[in-house]
């Protein structure tokens, strides 16, 4: 599959700023491997080690693509929430870009019974079958309706729990890197130099603040799964 998709040019990706991490004063202690300097009091992330993790990432979503698996994106970080969500609709994969819901995987039966309920409510709403209760039972309906979009719009068709998760920064989403980890779901993810890569079973090393440096791996991961799917 690797030989398939574009090249993953170190050059492109300095351009793209994947090798700036966070201030110095941020340094996990685990992330002392993947630093090669200093620049400006920012780290700076040794980007062959990226790419051997780029590398592994995509050729896991591209196996799970090939045997049509789920994989759930998620991001709550405001940036990156049209990104992902453009993203995973064209893959057609689920995902999560408003507040992560506690229970989403560890209490998965609950969630995903709210969930088809929104879809339910959703259905019978453009079906005009809403038509039939009082103005005053349809405002409450719609209100009902829109909390639950904003809870449920990205993973209503998932149907069980994804077979991998990829996330945008797992300091901001740690609430989902953790319920992943308890339910043994293999997580991908954008690792930066400020944040635990042992919670990470595919880390891809690199700027999880910079649109360039997190569209640069999207757009890498979008072509290895359209490629495999």
């Amino acid at each position: 599959m690797a030989e398939k998709i574009s090249k993953i040019d170190i050059d492109e990706m300095m351009e793209r700023g994947v090798h700036l991490g966070h201030r110095t004063t941020r340094l996990h202690p685990k992330m002392k491997d993947f630093v090669v300097g200093i620049k400006n009091t920012v780290h700076v992330i040794d980007l062959e080690k990226t790419k051997q993790g780029l590398e592994k990432a995509l050729e896991f979503l591209g196996s799970l693509a090939k045997e049509k698996k789920t994989i759930l994106f998620v991001s709550t970080k405001t940036p990156f929430k049209k990104l992902i969500e453009e993203t995973a609709k064209e893959l057609n994969m689920p995902y999560v870009t408003e507040r992560w819901l506690g229970g989403t995987f560890t209490n998965f039966k609950v969630i995903r019974g709210r969930a088809q309920h929104y879809k339910k409510l959703k259905e019978e709403k453009a079906k005009g079958e809403l038509d039939k209760y009082t103005k005053k039972e349809r405002i409450k309906i719609n209100k009902e309706m829109a909390d639950l979009e904003k809870k449920f719009s990205g993973i209503e068709d998932m149907e069980e729990r994804p077979a991998a998760i990829f996330t945008a920064d797992i300091v901001k989403d740690d609430l989902a890197v953790k319920e992943a980890g308890m339910k043994n779901i293999p997580i991908v993810a954008i690792v930066d130099s400020n944040a635990d890569i042992s919670k990470v079973d595919y880390p891809i090393v690199g700027n999880d603040d910079a649109m360039s440096s997190v569209k640069y791996i999207l757009d890498k991961i979008k072509e290895a799964v359209i490629i495999n799917q």
